[in-house]
């Protein structure tokens, strides 16, 4: 079973970009696409530590603007590679973007 934790507003991440945002001492990468999808993933590209929320969003993609390695937003393959991406499960709400937790109440994201 998973909790939820409020992670930001839907406003704040404009349809077709990524931004950052930290919750428990974890810089978060947050992903609208234009279809009004949102993805969560790990802030900082695991090949070298760029700024995935900077990248170029296709679709369920984003494209590291360091060195063009290419993941798939839904598992955190990369496409380009083998130097996969952590990736969070969340919800849309009207208003925001939950993050799913597991259910203790003291979880921490990994």
């Amino acid at each position: 079973m998973l909790g939820e934790r409020f992670l930001c507003r839907l406003v704040d991440v404009p349809p077709g970009e990524g931004r950052t945002f930290e919750m428990d001492g974890q810089r978060i990468a947050v992903f609208h696409t234009r279809t009004g999808s949102v993805f969560a993933t790990a802030a900082e590209c695991p090949h070298k530590g760029g700024p995935l929320a900077d990248g170029m969003l296709g679709g369920t993609t984003v494209t590291c603007p360091l060195h063009e390695r290419v993941y798939d937003l839904a598992n955190g393959r990369e496409l380009t590679g083998d130097c996969d991406l952590m990736t969070y499960p969340v919800r849309r709400t009207a208003d925001g973007v939950v993050l799913l937790l597991p259910a203790a109440s003291d979880a921490m994201i990994s």
